[in-house]
């Protein structure tokens, strides 16, 4: 009896010292001379020999380029989830910073927190780091555990995760799908196709979307919020799910403050400098889908 008890407390303290984890949104792979179109080429290269699918990537502006990676195994985690397709996909970036190129990727541990999946990606992330490598984690100062994402909105006021732009309602999902396909395809409201994941089960859809026109436009963004020693790159690219029949993406004041939670409200790169970016992005996207704001 004695033995048991002190099982399941030794598990509960497990547990609660994972619970007690602080994390960072990137992982910092390697850094060192270099061009960015032959590091992203090694990079991509020693992706796929690690059995990971590599289902697109684009240059978002001079000096950077971002992988969109998945796995079987990653979707299937995905598809356990409501909404989980945002999980889908982890990016790795090689960015040109003064002299060096910098290899990243997104934490997997701390996506599958913030976009509350039902499992942790732990099994992603070592991929990733045997893969890619592991030199630190970065992005805000402090990090965040996982009870703090999953409850996570920068202020009172500002999104949750479960409050997301609702872009369009069609009859099927067939229909949905063919619809922000069609869009990207088209480059409506300046947005194109970087990648596109089907989940398990066909309901859930991931698209990965550039964004080019005005305040939307990733490297106006980018220009103002990611200006840390090490970048952030693998903040881009957005995404667009769709779930069932109905088309969302996450509202950009939780999407980019998930990413940057310490970026400052007012001042020099601020979340006041792109004020203009929920709506704009918002509006370029409800273009890709054809539907007016309910």
């Amino acid at each position: 009896m004695r033995s048991a008890i002190a099982i399941v407390t030794l598990a509960l303290a497990v547990q609660a010292s994972a619970d007690e984890t602080r994390m960072k949104p990137f992982v910092l792979a390697s850094r060192g001379p270099g061009e960015v179109e032959k590091v992203a080429e090694a990079t991509r290269q020693k992706l796929q020999a690690a059995g990971l699918e590599v289902a697109g990537g684009y240059a978002p502006y001079p000096g950077a380029f971002v992988f969109a990676v998945s796995s079987d195994s990653l979707k299937a985690e995905a598809a356990k989830s409501e909404f989980g397709g945002y999980g889908a996909v982890q990016r790795v970036s090689a960015t040109k910073v003064g002299d060096e190129v910098q290899v990243a990727y997104t934490n997997p541990l701390y996506m599958a927190a913030a976009y509350r999946m039902k499992g942790d990606l732990s099994g992603v992330a070592a991929a990733l780091e045997g893969a890619l490598g592991r030199i630190e984690e970065y992005g805000p100062s402090d990090g965040k555990t996982a009870k703090d994402l999953r409850g996570y909105h920068y202020m009172f006021g500002m999104e949750y995760f479960d409050e997301p732009s609702k872009l369009g309602k069609f009859d099927s999902h067939e229909a949905a799908v063919n619809a922000v396909a069609g869009g990207l395809a088209a480059g409506r409201g300046g947005a194109t196709q970087v990648y596109r994941v089907e989940l398990p089960g066909g309901k859930e859809t991931v698209f990965g979307v550039a964004l080019t026109e005005g305040c939307a436009g990733d490297a106006s963004i980018m220009k103002e919020i990611d200006f840390k020693p090490v970048r952030s790159t693998g903040h881009l690219p957005y995404e667009v799910l769709v779930s069932g029949a109905n088309v969302y993406a996450l509202y950009a004041r939780f999407r980019i403050a998930v990413n940057f939670p310490d970026l400052k409200m007012m001042g020099s790169n601020s979340f006041m400098n792109i004020r203009c970016a929920p709506g704009a992005i918002e509006e370029s996207l409800r273009k890709v889908v054809g539907k007016e704001k309910e």
